[in-house]
């Protein structure tokens, strides 16, 4: 059974940082299509950063590019988020998401493992 496990998430000031972690174990995390997601209240998943299976190819949406991230370490089975200069209306929930095959697609329901989801809240 594949398990995606985010951390990392918390309070940061508007300009600040932070950096997400997601674990994931069980499965071919190698060959896993990885991607972060957020969730406003009463919206649909975004996606916020895509990810190739050997970290080559990287994809971001324009509300989040030059200041968020992804990457991965498949030797530890982890993929990361860095977030740096932080607005209060990225203030979300978090979501790790894998794909086993494929492209990297930008829609939550596209993926095969989600994890929980980990608090981010910036303050003005």
């Amino acid at each position: 059974q594949v398990q995606l496990v985010e951390s990392g998430g918390g309070l940061a000031p508007a300009g600040g940082s932070v950096r997400l972690s997601c674990a994931v174990s069980g499965g071919s995390f190698s060959s896993y299509r990885m991607a972060w997601f957020r969730k406003f209240p009463g919206l649909e998943h975004e996606m916020v950063a895509g990810i190739s299976p050997n970290g080559g190819s990287t994809y971001y949406p324009s509300s989040v590019k030059g200041r968020f991230t992804i990457s991965r370490e498949n030797a530890k089975n982890m993929v990361y988020l860095q977030m740096n200069n932080l607005k209060p209306e990225d203030t979300a929930v978090y979501y790790c998401a894998a794909k086993a095959r494929g492209s990297v697609p930008a829609e939550w329901r596209n993926y095969d493992y989600k994890g929980q989801g980990t608090q981010v809240t910036v303050s003005a």
